[in-house]
């Protein structure tokens, strides 16, 4: 059985392990630390199975090694050129070997060793993104052979796709993201095989910024009062909670805690699976005002005799938040003639609301989730006339407060 094993004079790390009856030993740079150690035994585990598959490729885990050319099966680029030196023919044209796998191969290694630091949404996300877009272009590829004019075509290609809507070009934000990912495993790939990433000095393309659309406080109360019985206290908490979709949808009467009048966030649900919440600024607890308490309490006469769920249907499962959107908020709107909008507009309302009734920022921001207030001074600042005036008037009183008021002259 291989092991990872430490050199005694530098302190780096390497593979030690046997394939066909011989004794292979690969170096790395990486210092002896916990971290790397369990790095490097997730790829001897996938070593290993490849092995007692009959599928280990030892020049893909190991292009650029001396011990590669032991192993490359006959007939092969790299076997050719093995076979004219060892005749002593050296100068006999035989193709170039590539110093690094395909991209195929390397990007489904480091998704493999990325995914237990990812949450399920997120591994979804990426492994979409690799398949959808990545794969298919950049697949056959040898990553050494991928130059930055490639991620640039690539990347004029993907704006030329549909969006979400079918009949608009992909969003920059979408494209974005495709791009961060193919940067990381680029820039994983370059640190490991000692060439430039191709993808380091291309800029992120100009998002649009986000457009909020709160709902006035009397929008809230029509919705509130004129939305489906079995939705009423849903939409109250979701108003003036500030909790996302998934939070919403995930909370359980366990987190629930009328005695200190808190929501404990500590869970999301997201395509009917729970996990951790977006980020661990996300972990917080939410003060639960009177009409928050009140929802609640009716809530509790309704579903806590149903399950764990706080929000569920008679069944006591969680509310499915597209059947929601779909079936109940998007023909209330309608019914009510308010303009179109996500659900998602709620936790923008309940923090708009917040601010402009002089609720310090760091405790909005807190409310919220989020780790600063920065956010709320880019997004809702429009919203909070007491913080954000720039009439002039503040101008007006320090010159009417140094100067006195003047009379017009005419």
């Amino acid at each position: 059985m291989g092991k990872v094993r430490s050199r005694e004079e530098s302190g780096t790390l390497f593979f030690d392990f046997r394939h066909l009856g011989i004794r292979c030993r690969e170096q790395t740079t990486l210092q002896d630390t916990p971290t790397h150690r369990r790095r490097m035994q997730r790829q001897l585990d996938r070593i290993e199975a490849d092995i007692q598959r009959g599928q280990f490729n030892y020049r893909q885990y190991f292009p650029n090694s001396r011990n590669a050319a032991k192993f490359d099966p006959p007939g092969t680029v790299v076997a050719q050129r093995a076979a004219a030196s060892a005749a002593g023919h050296p100068g006999v044209p035989v193709p170039a070997a590539p110093a690094t796998p395909r991209f195929r191969d390397f990007a489904e290694l480091w998704f493999a060793e990325c995914q237990p630091q990812w949450r399920r949404s997120t591994r979804d996300t990426n492994r979409q993104i690799l398949e959808c877009h990545l794969l298919p272009y950049f697949g056959e590829g040898f990553l050494s052979d991928i130059k930055k004019a490639d991620c640039l075509q690539f990347r004029a290609a993907l704006m030329l796709k549909p969006g979400r809507s079918y009949n608009d070009q992909m969003a920059a934000k979408t494209v974005n993201g495709v791009m961060m990912m193919l940067g990381a495993i680029m820039a994983e790939a370059s640190d490991r095989y000692g060439f430039v990433s191709p993808t380091a000095k291309i800029a992120r393309l100009k998002q649009r910024r986000p457009e909020i659309k709160p709902f006035s406080l009397q929008e809230v109360h029509t919705l509130i009062t004129r939305v489906r019985e079995d939705y009423r206290w849903y939409l109250t908490v979701r108003a003036f909670s500030g909790m996302r979709t998934a939070e919403a949808d995930g909370l359980k009467w366990k987190y629930v805690d009328f005695e200190r009048r808190e929501l404990l966030i500590r869970e999301t649900l997201s395509k009917g699976r729970t996990e951790y919440t977006k980020t661990d600024a996300s972990q917080r607890e939410i003060a639960m005002s009177q009409q928050i308490h009140d929802a609640l309490r009716a809530q509790e006469k309704l579903s806590r005799h149903r399950g764990e769920y706080v929000f569920c249907t008679r069944q006591g499962a969680p509310i499915d938040a597209k059947n929601f959107t779909n079936r109940v908020w998007y023909p209330l709107l309608r019914y009510l003639d308010l303009e179109k909008r996500r659900p998602y507009q709620l936790r923008h309302t309940s923090a708009t609301l917040w601010l402009a009734s002089g609720e310090q920022a760091e405790w909005v921001a807190r409310q919220l989730g989020h780790a600063n207030t920065e956010m709320l001074f880019t997004v809702y600042s429009r919203y909070i006339p007491n913080l954000t005036r720039r009439d002039g008037s503040a101008f007006q009183a320090l010159l009417a407060n140094t100067f006195g008021e003047t009379a017009d002259e005419d």
